[in-house]
């Protein structure tokens, strides 16, 4: 990992108050490796300022009108205020001496990093820091994208009336469309129909962002009738009445115990080497893993055609929108954005939408398959959209910039790992524990230079339309690199694999090598 990697913005202007007594100093702010620098302009002697960046204790950042302000608290009891220019700037900042205080990864996919990506494409999203105290929805990030037509009063009040206060917030930006992909948990409606006016008011606001006139979907990952179940125990779903321009569409996705039980017993197939060729197909049947894949798959083309061929805004969302829910917004976005399918991208997308959003890792991921223990909590979701994600790369080999060995090493690391990034079961149970401070992040040591060899796709082209995936039976495969790679010998795969790295390599090299011929020379 290189330092400049984790500098956002290199220099900005700014003022600095250094305490009671003190002239404040203005000029220009630069961001080091190792200090923050401040000159006051280009005067024959200049007054120059310098911290040294591991000496920040804690930062603090304030944005308000077209300005923030960044408070420093150092080791050595100091309390400095960086006044800058610009909240863009001040946010960057504050992310770069956030990330090169601690010297490690753990900033490299903050949600104002999204944020900005949205910022550049429209006006109507705005980065809210409404559950800057986790009190809101302790299963949320910090920062939140909400709709700039809506106040953080009128979210607090949404959070009231949903589920775990996992209120509706911006998964994806869609920016062919205008449109967008939302994610939450149910709303408690229960048996008396309760409904919330800021709830309502955000869903409104949505469309009213997308375009005049905009449709949405609600893609509800239960059965209708584990809804209306729902209900009776204070849960519910969003009814016509209430949320206009909205239809609702149920794609019953299973979760918990059922799909722990599947992949138990799929591993239990594949551990059984004595087995007829009849009663393995089976087994593979009757443990209905691919079953999952597939209703996985379709239920995310669905959301992601909803968008792009129908121009509609989707939000998701099962009961609690920590499992499913996130499932298919992540697939979605791998479907539609070509970003999200590059090695930092997809980093991102698991950072953001998995590990940020709120999925219990350590709940979910206590236990594989061999456990004797089955708590009800447990459940490989997080496995099976990894599953997915080796479907998409096997259906489009050039479309994917990594490749399994990236995939391998996530799962691995979800169940068991030497990093910090998947424990805990949130954002606000990681800041409780201080796992930033005392652990190292997983994705410094998947950048580093001699990993990226096994992680990425020597193939790789980008593409910058829709992959639609397959779902029929002919389509889907067992992963066997998974599945398989302690009963099957490895070597096969992994000589092809490095083999087509060395003709990529001296291809490259042979290009690079080439004369350049002139458009006026002749050529045979």
């Amino acid at each position: 990992m290189e330092f400049s990697e984790l500098i956002r913005t290199g220099r900005a202007q700014a003022e600095l108050l250094r305490g009671p007594g003190v002239p404040p100093l203005r000029g220009t702010l630069c961001v080091t490796g190792h200090h923050l620098l401040l000159s006051s302009g280009p005067q024959a002697t200049p007054d120059l300022w310098l911290l040294l960046l591991r000496s920040v204790d804690s930062i603090e950042k304030r944005v308000a009108g077209d300005s923030g302000t960044i408070t420093l608290r150092c080791k050595d009891l100091r309390v400095l205020q960086l006044d800058i220019e610009g909240v863009e700037a001040t946010l960057d900042i504050a992310r770069s001496i956030e990330g090169l205080r601690l010297g490690d990864a753990w900033h490299f996919h903050p949600p104002e990093h999204y944020y900005k990506r949205i910022a550049r494409e429209t006006n109507a999203w705005r980065l809210s820091e409404v559950n800057e105290d986790f009190s809101l929805c302790p299963s949320y990030p910090r920062a939140v994208i909400v709709p700039r037509a809506v106040d953080d009063d009128a979210l607090a009040r949404s959070a009231r009336f949903r589920q775990g206060g996992r209120f509706p917030v911006l998964s994806y930006h869609h920016a062919p469309s205008g449109t967008v992909l939302l994610r939450s948990s149910q709303p408690l409606t229960g048996p008396q129909k309760r409904r919330c006016a800021e709830d309502e008011e955000l869903l409104r606001a949505v469309l009213a962002a997308a375009r005049p006139g905009a449709q949405g979907f609600i893609v509800d990952t239960r059965s209708a009738q584990t809804a209306k179940q729902a209900r009776m125990t204070g849960g519910g779903t969003e009814s016509k009445a209430a949320y206009p321009g909205w239809k609702r569409l149920h794609r019953p996705l299973e979760r918990g115990r059922p799909l722990q039980e599947s992949f138990v017993r799929l591993m239990e197939a594949c551990g059984d080497l004595e087995q007829s060729m009849d009663r393995w197909l089976s087994r593979l049947e009757g443990c209905r893993w691919l079953a999952h894949v597939k209703e996985a798959l379709s239920t995310a083309c669905l959301a992601a055609q909803g968008m792009e061929r129908e121009g509609a805004c989707i939000l998701v969302h099962g009961t609690e929108g920590t499992d499913s829910t996130l499932l298919v917004t992540s697939l979605a976005q791998l479907i539609l954005d070509p970003l999200s399918r590059t090695m930092a991208g997809f980093q991102e997308l698991v950072e953001r939408e998995w590990i940020q959003a709120g999925h219990p890792f350590q709940l979910r991921c206590a236990h594989s398959a061999f456990s004797h223990a089955r708590p009800k909590h447990e459940a490989p979701t997080f496995l099976l959209f990894l599953d997915c994600v080796w479907q998409l790369g096997r259906q489009f080999p050039l479309s994917l910039e990594f490749g399994e060995g990236l995939l391998l090493a996530l799962f691995e690391h979800a169940y068991a790992s030497p990093f910090g990034t998947f424990l805990c079961n949130s954002e606000k149970e990681r800041c409780l524990c201080e796992v930033r401070t005392r652990t190292h992040s997983l994705w410094s040591g998947l950048n580093q230079p001699k990993e990226q060899r096994k992680l990425r796709n020597p193939l790789y082209v980008l593409n910058p339309l829709a992959i639609w995936p397959s779902v029929e039976p002919q389509s889907l495969r067992l992963w066997q690199g998974l599945f398989l790679r302690w009963t099957r010998p490895p070597e096969h795969s992994e000589v092809a694999w490095e083999k087509v790295w060395q003709i990529v390599t001296e291809k490259e090299k042979t290009e690079g090598s080439q004369p350049m011929v002139s458009a006026s020379e002749p050529q045979p």
